[in-house]
């Protein structure tokens, strides 16, 4: 089945060859996906094509929240329990991945579970099994796993805070989504078709945007990405009578942001020096390296290129910066 270009609006290179890896994971048997991308750049919508495009579709999609549930309640939720497993656990419960069986659960921001939770969920990806809390015997599932970070997971390893032998596990196939502010045009396009998705909602009138607002839109930097671009395109229409977006609807914030930018243009921003010249060079080549590596999804071979080094020389850096092997 293909997937089709009003799934994702846009023309950025980076996201036709995201629409051709979503069809060729969703037609797979690929059972862990990892997704990178900012906050806010539609890494659940990703995970939710790769869903409805796959032979899964018919099935639950179980959306987790990894970071939203409080550590001592998630297991539970995960896996469910057993009668009296605990003290308040008066009947079984079936777990949100159990009930999900011959679907898709999607673990979003994955790198806030715990260490002991990472511990099982890599126990389940190995054998399709697990044990409710309190159980004696395993339960079986046949479930594809979609997670998801906005966090360079190699550097969570290397504090310690994720399992390495777990992101291995994930990074079998990797997606990145690119930000907002890397995509030049699409803005543009993305802003007219919330303009007339919430026409309809509101039942307004609104044509488009001044070429003023078409071109401080190209110019803001868009922190939030693709879910700021569509709350600040909704809360205008909501708010303003004219029938195009003009510059005095846009916040303080956006204006006062792209008048700092032009005003700056290429000066070099002062700054703090705290450290000696080979310290501050190793944490600015390790940033570097950290973002390359965000931005292509963890694939060694793509981040070599983007930083025109071999790759054996990535990895002969990686090493002396101290990222996980």
């Amino acid at each position: 089945m293909a997937v089709y270009s009003e799934d994702l609006i846009g023309n950025h290179p980076g996201l036709g060859n995201l629409r051709r890896l979503i069809e060729r994971v969703a037609a797979s048997a690929v059972r862990t996906v990892l997704i990178y991308g900012e906050t806010g750049t539609g890494k659940g919508l990703v995970a939710r094509m790769i869903h409805r495009h796959s032979a899964r579709a018919a099935e639950q999609f179980m959306d987790i929240n990894c970071a939203a549930i409080p550590a001592s309640l998630l297991e539970s939720e995960l896996f469910g329990h057993e009668k009296g497993a605990f003290t308040g656990a008066v009947e079984r419960k079936v777990g949100l991945i159990e009930a999900a069986n011959r679907g898709t659960v999607f673990l979003d921001e994955i790198r806030e579970m715990d260490l002991t939770l990472q511990t099982k969920l890599l126990t389940l990806l190995d054998t399709q099994s697990f044990r409710r809390v309190g159980a004696v015997k395993p339960t079986t599932v046949d479930v594809r796993f979609i997670a998801t970070t906005n966090k360079i997971l190699l550097t969570e390893v290397n504090n310690g805070t994720f399992r390495e032998d777990l992101y291995y596990r994930l990074q079998v196939v990797a997606l990145n989504i690119p930000a907002l502010r890397e995509r030049g045009p699409d803005i543009l396009s993305l802003a007219q078709h919330f303009i007339d998705k919430f026409s309809r909602i509101h039942g307004r009138k609104v044509t488009g945007m001044s070429p003023a607002v078409r071109n401080i839109f190209l110019a803001y930097d868009w922190p939030g990405n693709v879910r700021e671009l569509e709350n600040l395109i909704e809360r205008i229409l909501i708010l303003e009578d004219d029938e195009e977006i003009l510059p005095e609807h846009l916040p303080d914030r956006i204006h006062r942001k792209v008048r700092g930018d032009k005003y700056q243009g290429e000066a070099v921003s002062a700054f703090q020096i705290d450290g000696g010249f080979h310290d501050l060079t190793a944490a600015y080549q390790k940033r570097l390296i950290e973002a390359a590596l965000l931005q292509t999804g963890g694939n060694l071979q793509n981040c070599a290129s983007l930083l025109r080094l071999s790759r054996h020389a990535l990895r002969h850096q990686m090493s002396k910066l101290g990222f996980p092997r």
